[in-house]
């Protein structure tokens, strides 16, 4: 969350970059934290000053009685200051509540860089690779539910008879694809970037999901169990991140970068109807995702390297790619600037989003209360958080099976994949 005082200190500053989110309800939510936070400072303030002069009226009656002295008045006045501060402490616990609900639901400061402007009007910042010749002479590109029922990876209406629509079903070389592809990503980021797997929980607490700053805001977005009040992972982002909670690293193991595969269940409240066909829309995919914890200092710098590592696995699966940098109109709610990385996709003639690289600031590190001491007996510091999708299914496999599709219907399998799959070509 936002730090009150830099609210209240920078309120114009606040106010400008907030605005590039283009939510009009955002002004109004900076203006009463504030105002929560001048009662709540004037609360304390006269709870402090009673308290003092409780203590000095103590001494005072303490110095009468060994003289021998009536105190009666004293403590008649005593009983006075006694009553007022327990009449003000449920005020001032009233407003810190609601100081506190307040700044759960303002998002995160978009970073200078990042351009006003609505979804779809991200800046364009690199492409890489061509888009596939046609595989047949009349220049159609087949939709990858096509192939995948054809080919008998996919069976997406008993899917939906199991669970409901958005609950893909991958059968025999499909649901080996999926794995295939989630053990290349985890490879390449433990050996070649150096990350550490783990293997998180798929269901967290209600803290967990409020530090990366998925509650209170989307709740509707999440598959919550009850009675035990815990929720499946909308992505491993929410377990990686809250690792460190409320705790304080060395400043010398930064940065810490962790990568980690989870399924992912999102409920998508307020994406009904959108693109909803084949596996464009999914209430459950899998994801592999990548984490760092970082200094201050750096995470600009880490924001283009963990946006590297994602565009690795693109290259490495042979999909054209851009990387957009979003504006603030669609930026996510905690994120402070973010790359979006979108494959294309010529069976649907779609860029789609595979991958959304994040630098947080110290946004979420408040939430959760992870800070790292940069020297011994140096006050502790909040670190800064990123995260990207390193990448996420099911759209990889929509891109991947309609741009190595081949004139005789199969689909060509990229190099680095194949020792996963053990063959060259999916085929009938």
């Amino acid at each position: 969350m936002l730090d009150i005082r830099y609210i209240r200190e920078h309120r114009d500053e606040c106010q400008e970059r907030l605005a590039v989110r283009g939510d009009p309800a955002l002004p109004d939510l900076i203006e009463r934290a504030i105002e929560a936070d001048r009662v709540r400072r004037e609360l304390i303030g006269e709870v402090e000053g009673l308290k003092a002069e409780r203590n000095a009226r103590s001494r005072e009656i303490g110095d009468r009685k060994r003289e021998g002295a009536d105190a009666d008045d004293i403590l008649a006045e005593m009983q006075k200051v006694a009553a007022r501060i327990r009449a003000l402490d449920p005020e001032l616990a009233d407003v810190e509540e609601e100081l506190e609900s307040l700044l759960l639901l303002i998002p995160n400061l978009p970073d200078p860089r990042v351009p006003p402007g609505r979804e779809g009007e991200g800046e364009i910042v690199l492409t890489w690779g061509d888009p596939p010749d046609p595989p047949t002479p009349d220049g159609r590109f087949e939709a990858h539910w096509t192939i995948g029922e054809r080919l008998g990876l996919l069976d997406l209406e008993r899917g939906a008879k199991l669970t409901g629509s958005g609950f893909p079903l991958f059968v025999g070389q499909g649901a080996r694809l999926q794995r295939a592809l989630i053990q290349l990503m985890l490879d390449t980021h433990v050996s070649e970037h150096g990350y550490t797997e783990l293997a998180p929980p798929y269901l967290v607490n209600r803290d967990s999901m409020t530090a990366t700053g998925h509650l209170p805001k989307f709740e509707a977005d999440a598959y919550r169990t009850d009675p035990d009040d815990l929720f499946l992972v909308p992505t491993a982002e929410v377990p990686v991140t809250n690792l460190y909670r409320d705790e304080i690293l060395d400043g010398e193991v930064l940065p810490l970068a962790y990568v980690a595969y989870t399924p992912c269940f999102r409920r998508e409240a307020g994406a009904a109807g959108k693109d909803t066909r084949g596996l464009l829309r999914v209430h459950q995919f899998d994801k592999v995702e990548l984490v760092r914890f970082v200094e201050p200092a750096r995470s600009d710098e880490e924001l283009e390297v963990l946006t590297g590592h994602a565009e690795r696995v693109l290259e490495l699966l042979e999909l054209p790619y851009r990387r957009i940098l979003l504006p603030g109109g669609d930026l996510g709610f905690a994120n402070a600037m973010t790359y979006d990385l979108e494959a294309w996709a010529p069976g649907v003639e779609a860029w789609l989003e595979v991958s959304s690289c994040s630098n947080y600031d110290d946004y979420q590190a408040r939430r959760a209360n992870i800070r790292f001491r940069p020297g011994p007996a140096e006050k502790p510091l909040y670190a800064h958080t990123l995260n990207g999708s390193g990448l996420a299914l099911a759209r990889v496999i929509v891109a991947l099976l309609e741009n190595h599709q081949r004139p005789d219907g199969s689909v060509d399998l990229p190099a680095a994949l194949r020792p996963y799959m053990g063959v060259d070509r999916l085929e009938s």
